[in-house]
């Protein structure tokens, strides 16, 4: 078991250091790329939000409509 944990940590130790020297190692375009799209994505966010909160308006109306009407027959 002692043995086990000890390659385990090897493992683990060199696991840390190859993830830290990927990211030294990252291209200046790669991180502009992804800021970028990172702004992308939370401009796409906002404008899903101006389109769910009519949505999820409409969708309400529709079923007091739907509970008056079938209330009312």
């Amino acid at each position: 078991m002692k043995n086990f944990l000890k390659n385990g940590g090897l493992v683990l130790a060199g696991s840390v250091a190859g993830i830290s020297s990927a990211f030294a190692d990252l291209p200046a375009a790669a991180s502009t790329a992804f800021t970028t799209l990172s702004t992308d994505v939370l401009a796409l966010v906002d404008l899903a939000w101006t389109a769910a909160i009519p949505i999820t308006v409409a969708f309400i109306i529709l079923r007091m409509f739907k509970r008056a009407a079938s209330s009312a027959t």
